[in-house]
């Protein structure tokens, strides 16, 4: 059984901010010759892949800068309770680190509120910028065109499947299917033919943050159209979009899933570390039929990254998420990834970013997008063939990148995001009909973006 939080949300939120606020003591102006790093550590304590790459990047730095010293400032949170954590720190020069890890979904909301420094003044003088791809750059530029972060590698999404709960299913162990229908069908002969085992995971609801929006819904949204459509904002009005028959599509996938019992039971669903759960114990032990995730996944399986499991690529099968009834192109995935990022009230600027050129020489990032089953945003990177084969999955995962979508990742997204989650959380608990959750998600976009809508 999943394990579950043994505080309320709101406790553990609180005991975070108090945690974090007094291990920054006096502030990242404290020492010139300290630069204090804040990054995300996972809540399952035997995954620390995040943790022994830094710890191996501040021992390269202080080697390679005498006298200065790096001071690690992980925050143990699940993702909603991450950002709320970061942002508090962000907000005064006696919390705030000199650089820190930010998801590229928040980092226009925060540097909208004033929280992050524009990076171009270093960009500009550092040759390995030039290796970025363009996707990535504009992941972290702004609407005022100055970029804001250093993403760190980008991800992608499709279906997970176990091979040995399909054979007993009779289902074929090279399944692909093409439309959500046949996503469907395929979960209801395994909930038929193989009791105990969840047989379809996608993530909902307001506990599992940005996951359920990201893996869950919007890998369903962005399935709905031609592919070159935006389904949630309309770039042409700069407007969001309302009343969409598309999102009560999306909507009414979500409500079948729990409606008919193919999904996880509704407690666990609504656990804030399910995902944890999901990938440390539950694929694992060939307890998920499919599983809507990301590319990430065998982060957590590698050698001495605490659940290792070396077969994985022997149970499991990989299949790309298909639209919604297989149209053109077919196939859909969602992008994001992370970003190093140097709040403005930082009081060592110029040595935080001197440690981001040492995490990103082209070496320590192929290290780190391999560690953490990332996708490379380097393109000296990409062409390596030792990425290419450093673990199984890489290149189905790669390849879906020319699939892809990103977020409209604009100042509004957060709050327009949890609007989604509130009302995948309506239909996945029975409360609201997709009819109420679609309305009550137009109303709270409406808020969400002082009134900058388009309907369609």
């Amino acid at each position: 059984m999943p394990v579950r939080p043994t505080a309320t949300p709101l406790l553990l939120a609180t005991l975070l901010t108090a945690t974090a606020l007094s291990a920054c003591g006096s502030g990242s102006g404290s020492s010139p010759d300290t630069v204090r790093i804040s990054f995300k550590q996972s809540t399952d304590n035997s995954i620390r892949v995040m943790d022994t790459y830094l710890g191996q990047m501040k021992k390269e730095f202080e080697k390679a800068n005498p006298g200065k010293k790096v001071e690690l400032v992980p925050i143990k949170a699940p993702d909603s309770e991450y950002y709320t954590k970061l942002q508090q720190m962000l907000r005064s020069p006696k919390t705030a680190p000199d650089l820190v890890y930010e998801d590229t979904f928040l980092i226009n909301s925060d540097i909208t509120s004033g929280y992050l420094k524009p990076l171009d003044a270093y960009l500009d003088k550092w040759p390995d910028w030039d290796q970025f791809i363009d996707t990535a750059k504009s992941a972290a530029k702004a609407q005022d065109g100055k970029t804001y972060g250093v993403p760190d590698g980008t991800d992608t999404r499709g279906l997970w499947f176990d091979k040995g709960v399909f054979q007993k299913a009779g289902l074929p162990a090279d399944w692909q299917p093409k439309s959500w229908d046949e996503v469907l069908s395929a979960a209801r002969t395994i909930k038929r033919k193989v009791p105990g085992v969840v047989p379809l995971n996608v993530y909902t609801g307001k506990p599992a943050g940005e996951a359920a929006t990201m893996q869950g819904f919007e890998m369903l949204l962005y399935g709905t159209g031609d592919g070159k459509t935006d389904p949630m904002y309309d770039a042409g009005s700069k407007k969001w979009i309302t009343g969409s028959q598309a999102f009560k599509d999306a909507l009414t996938f979500v409500e079948t899933v729990y409606k008919e019992k193919l999904g996880p039971d509704v407690s666990d669903a609504l656990d804030p570390n399910y995902g944890t759960t999901v990938r440390g114990e539950l694929l694992p032990k060939g307890k998920i039929g499919i599983n809507l995730d990301g590319s990430w996944l065998p982060q957590d399986w590698q050698q001495g990254a605490g659940h290792e499991w070396p077969e994985w690529s022997q149970k499991l099968g990989l299949a790309y998420m298909p639209t919604q009834h297989g149209q053109a192109p077919g196939k859909v995935s969602m992008s994001g990834g992370w970003t190093w990022a140097i709040p403005s009230k930082a009081g060592n600027p110029d040595l935080a970013f001197k440690f981001v050129e040492t995490m990103q020489t082209k070496a320590n990032a192929q290290k780190w997008y391999i560690a953490n089953s990332g996708i490379a945003v380097r393109k000296d990177v990409a062409s390596d063939p030792a990425y290419v084969q450093a673990q199984p999955g890489i290149k189905f995962f790669t390849d879906l990148v020319a699939s892809t979508h990103y977020r409209p990742a604009y100042p509004a997204y957060p709050k327009v995001s949890t609007a989604v989650q509130e009302a995948m959380e309506g239909v996945t608990t029975g409360d609201s009909s997709v009819d109420k959750a679609a309305s009550g998600y137009d109303e709270e976009l409406k808020t969400a973006t002082d009134g900058q809508v388009v309907r369609k």
